[in-house]
């Protein structure tokens, strides 16, 4: 299965990206994984129209980097929630019926725009809490990572 994370902004925090790696690392006996990281756009003035514009380039950036033939799972606050069990056969149910080619979507600061959120086959949250992107990015992986545990039957999963 090819699994392609597309998130908004850069992780700079050192025990993020240790944490990441340690993750791809796990997950390359699984998937090919790939990361493609998208600028956030800054918002000089904290209002709605300012803000919209930014979540407008930040859906465009992300759109061109998704193919039409690819399964694209967006997080969203008001998202599905999922067990890691339910996530897992979720995972198994895409590749059993031929949707090899995953795309999990972070967004940014201020969410996905409406377009991404169209754009998407299905809509996951991880809760109803907001948390950093590299946070979330951790998480996602952890997540990915025991899906695969699961499908295999191994020991990690408790």
């Amino acid at each position: 299965m090819k699994v392609t994370l597309i998130c908004v902004g850069k992780v700079k925090e050192k025990f993020y990206r240790d944490a990441i790696k340690e993750y791809e690392k796990r997950l390359g006996a699984y998937i090919k994984l790939n990361t493609i990281e998208i600028n956030d756009e800054k918002v000089k003035v904290e209002n709605p129209s300012e803000i919209a514009i930014a979540m407008d380039k930040e859906g465009k950036n992300i759109l061109s980097k998704i193919k039409d033939n690819q399964y694209v799972i967006t997080l969203e606050i008001l998202g599905k929630n999922l067990s890691s069990e339910d996530f897992a056969e979720k995972i198994n149910n895409l590749m059993l019926s031929g949707n090899s080619d995953v795309v999990l979507v972070i967004g940014g600061s201020y969410g996905l725009s409406d377009e991404v959120k169209k754009r998407g086959n299905y809509a996951l949250s991880f809760s109803k809490m907001t948390f950093p992107h590299q946070m979330m990015r951790v998480i996602l992986l952890e997540q990915v990572y025991r899906a695969y545990r699961i499908i295999t039957g191994a020991s990690y999963h408790k």
